[in-house]
């Protein structure tokens, strides 16, 4: 068995690392991640766009976001409440 594992290990690498293989999941991913972003960012959920932003899932987190889970602001819009106190300024100063 592991005689096979090595000799199956230097294709499978070699399979994965082509052009014609990696460049369409880079595309696919690049469309949710953006699409979920944006999204994200209308909605002003900053949590979830920092999720979003880190997590890479090759697009099933982004599409779960998109369709389902945007409905839900996981802080309540604590977070970003907080950071536009903490760094922006009144328009009265």
């Amino acid at each position: 068995m592991l005689i096979l594992m090595e000799s199956i290990e230097p294709q499978l690498i070699q399979f994965f690392s082509q052009p014609w293989f990696v460049l369409p999941l880079i595309v696919w991913s690049s469309f949710w991640k953006g699409w979920a972003l944006w999204k994200a960012a209308g909605k002003r959920q900053l949590v979830w766009f920092i999720i979003l932003l880190l997590v890479n899932t090759l697009g099933i987190l982004e599409i779960a976001y998109i369709f389902y889970l945007n409905r839900w602001d996981i802080d309540k819009g604590r977070l970003l409440k907080f950071l536009e106190k903490k760094f922006v300024r009144s328009k009265k100063s």
